[in-house]
């Protein structure tokens, strides 16, 4: 079974639950994600981030 480290970003500590035992706060994956050459959605997360098209 593989375990994937959650972290928590209220308290930012470092767990395996999906809740943190410190201050109960849903934890979220530290692994970023994956990256394809061929991704669709490009143009919309650029426009998002930056405000225009590049």
């Amino acid at each position: 079974m593989k375990s994937i480290i959650k972290k928590c970003p209220e308290c930012r500590s470092y767990t395996l639950e999906s809740t943190c035992k410190k201050c109960g706060t849903q934890t979220v994956s530290t692994l970023p994600p994956r990256f394809s050459p061929e991704d669709r959605f490009a143009k919309y997360r650029i426009k998002v981030l930056y405000g225009k098209d590049r």
